[in-house]
């Protein structure tokens, strides 16, 4: 039977990769693009599901938030061509921060930015959930800036529509 921490790892894995499929379908002159002028543009909400890897997984090495220090190799891409690329390294390496993580410290708290926080909670909310609630606004900005997002959990409405409704 699986850990707790297994089954993060394994889930976190398979969503990071999918993470990397959506960063693929971005529009190649959509960077800038940003429908809310008070909101991330595209290419900086897709850099900032790496940023959450990777500050959540610092923390997590160096037992809780630091406010001098960031991850290492976090500085956001300024391409659309590097985000993929780029999220993938940041994810390995935020991998590799958890390799001495034992499922018996899932319990233990430390600071992150929203206050102290289990490491359980800091994973599962923080580093996994919170890209998967950005994924869902960054489909809507690939389709506004004229793209087709990847599927994340089957496929898009542009990849197989919705039947039409009966008169």
């Amino acid at each position: 039977m699986k850990t707790e921490l297994e089954s993060f790892l394994e889930i976190w894995d398979r969503e990071a990769a999918k993470t990397v499929r959506m960063l693929e379908t971005l529009p190649a002159d959509g960077y800038d693009f940003r429908p809310d002028p008070e909101g991330r543009s595209l290419g900086e909400l897709a850099w900032h599901l790496a940023e959450g890897e990777a500050y959540g997984t610092f923390f997590i090495e160096r037992g809780g938030m630091t406010r001098d220090e960031r991850p290492p190799g976090i500085t956001r891409p300024k391409t659309v061509p590097e985000l993929a690329p780029e999220f993938a390294r940041v994810h390995r390496e935020a991998r590799e921060r958890l390799r001495n993580l034992q499922n018996e410290d899932l319990d233990r708290t430390i600071q992150g930015f929203a206050g102290e926080s289990s490491i359980r909670d800091m994973l599962w909310d923080f580093v996994l959930l919170h890209n998967v609630h950005h994924r869902g606004q960054l489909t809507l900005l690939i389709r506004e800036a004229g793209a087709q997002p990847a599927g994340m959990f089957g496929p898009t409405r542009e990849i197989m529509p919705l039947p039409k409704p009966k008169v």
